[in-house]
């Protein structure tokens, strides 16, 4: 074969041999540039997924400890996420249910104790003629402790024709923008209801505010006839009386406090409590035999 047959022939095989080349490498090239543009991630893809990632960490409720959490640890639990229906009276009942720790229990018991026990002394200014009439003007109330849970001056209601200062303490402004006298006694009697009564000559006392209270829950430290007989020779003997020989205080060296009057009637029952205590008992087991 000549030269030229031969190139022409060389031309066609090459030629053919092209043609089958990109025939045959056009629809992978299309399939690799398919799949390389599948598996380019876009940046939203990856922010979308970032942001599912973050909301499902968020639900996801914390590993709380409760002794860490403290007096919180219920809401420290709940992570913030949104309750569902009816979960709040579910958590309400957990709550209640949970066991309190001692010294919850004791510090309960200690409060509940000490507010069973309430004294009360009263401050009076007189109305009518010459102020021979007794008219509240002050009333105080506290705990066990010693703790102030009332204080309040009255309003009169009738012209005061003697205000007493020197042995009441009571001036004019004090009273004159008093609380009305039934607000004031209503918040007495609430607060008396179911509690034991302490006072000194609280028959008085009681005679002022228009209220009575059971016989056997009131503690008069003037009618506990064992200790008038050792302090007065069974005479009524004076608050300040009592208190120095009992507290060794004084008291009332010049105008009367209401409140220092309560806490000196309550110290004085503290002292003496538990035989109080026991004399009742004996009485009442007398006549409940005679």
């Amino acid at each position: 074969m000549s030269a030229t047959p031969r190139q022409k022939q060389f031309d066609m095989n090459r030629t053919r041999a092209n043609n089958l080349a990109s025939s045959s490498n056009g629809p992978g090239k299309n399939n690799n540039t398919t799949s390389s543009t599948k598996n380019v991630v876009s940046p939203q893809h990856n922010q979308c997924k970032l942001q599912t990632s973050m909301e499902r960490l968020q639900v996801q409720q914390a590993n709380t400890s409760r002794r860490a959490a403290g007096s919180n640890w219920m809401a420290a639990a709940g992570g913030g996420a949104a309750a569902a229906p009816g979960s709040e009276n579910q958590d309400a009942k957990t709550a209640e249910s949970a066991p309190l720790s001692k010294s919850a229990r004791m510090r309960m018991k200690k409060k509940a104790h000490s507010n069973r026990y309430l004294a009360m002394d009263c401050e009076m200014v007189g109305v009518g003629h010459n102020g021979q009439d007794d008219m509240l003007a002050r009333v105080s109330i506290v705990n066990r402790v010693g703790q102030v849970l009332l204080d309040k001056y009255v309003k009169p209601r009738m012209e005061v024709t003697d205000y007493r200062t020197s042995v009441s303490g009571i001036r004019p402004q004090d009273i004159a923008n008093g609380e009305d006298f039934a607000t004031v006694q209503n918040e007495v009697v609430k607060l008396l209801h179911g509690r034991i009564l302490v006072g000194h000559a609280l028959g008085n006392d009681l005679a002022v505010l228009s209220i009575r209270h059971p016989f056997h829950d009131i503690r008069d430290t003037s009618r506990y006839k064992p200790l008038c007989k050792l302090i007065s020779n069974s005479h009524t003997p004076s608050l300040k009386r009592l208190t120095m020989a009992v507290l060794g205080q004084e008291i009332q060296t010049g105008e009367h406090n209401s409140v220092e009057d309560a806490r000196a009637a309550m110290g004085i029952y503290n002292r003496v409590a538990a035989d109080w205590e026991k004399y009742l008992a004996k009485k009442r087991h007398q006549q409940q035999h005679f």
